[in-house]
C-alpha cells in the first residue's frame, strides 16, 4: 500500500493524469489519502497547477475543504500561488472561500499578502469577508496595508 501511495502522490505530482486514473482505478481510498506531509492528493494537483487532475479527484469524491497538516485548503494554495482558473473551478464546486487555516488565515489574507489581485478580486466576488482576523490579529487590509499593496488597499476599502 505504501508504496502504491508514494507513487500515486509522485504522479500527482509530474501531472501525470492517465497514471493518477489507472491507481484511482485501482484503489479509489486514494483520492483522500494524506501523504507525509499531510497533504491530500487535490491539495498537491492544485498546488502544482494540475487542473485536469485536480477535476478529476472532485469527480472521484476529494474533499474539498479538506486540509493540510497546517490547516491550508487546497483553495488556500491556489491564493497565494494566484492560480485563477483553478481557484474558479474549486469555487464552483463548492470551496469554502472563508475557511481559516492553523494561523487563522483565509485565502484572501493569503491572495492580498502575495499581491494576487485577479485572486483577491475572485474571492470578493465569491463572498470573502474582509473583516476576518488572522492569529496576529490583521486583516487582508492590513496586510496589504504593511505591504504596502496600492491596488489591493483600494480593491479592499472600496469592498470593505
Amino acid at each position: 500500500m505504501k508504496d502504491k501511495t508514494d507513487t500515486f502522490y509522485n504522479e500527482i505530482r509530474n501531472g501525470n493524469i492517465e497514471a493518477v486514473r489507472d491507481l484511482v482505478s485501482e484503489m479509489p481510498i486514494l483520492v483522500n489519502s494524506v501523504d507525509q506531509r499531510g497533504s491530500t492528493p487535490l491539495i498537491l494537483a492544485t498546488y502544482y497547477d494540475h487542473r485536469e487532475i485536480s477535476n478529476f479527484l472532485l469527480e472521484k469524491g476529494a474533499k474539498i475543504d479538506a486540509k493540510d497538516a497546517s490547516g491550508n485548503t487546497a483553495l488556500m494554495g491556489t491564493s497565494f500561488k494566484g492560480l485563477v482558473q483553478i481557484a474558479r473551478d474549486l469555487i464552483g464546486r463548492g470551496a469554502n472561500v472563508n475557511e481559516r487555516n492553523a494561523m487563522g488565515a483565509t485565502c484572501l489574507i493569503y491572495a492580498v499578502t502575495f499581491n494576487r489581485v485577479e485572486l483577491a478580486k475572485l474571492l470578493l466576488e465569491c463572498g470573502a469577508d474582509t473583516t476576518v482576523k488572522d492569529a496576529q490579529g490583521n486583516t487582508a487590509l492590513d496586510h496589504a496595508k504593511m505591504k504596502g499593496f496600492s491596488d489591493l488597499i483600494t480593491l479592499l476599502e472600496k469592498n470593505g
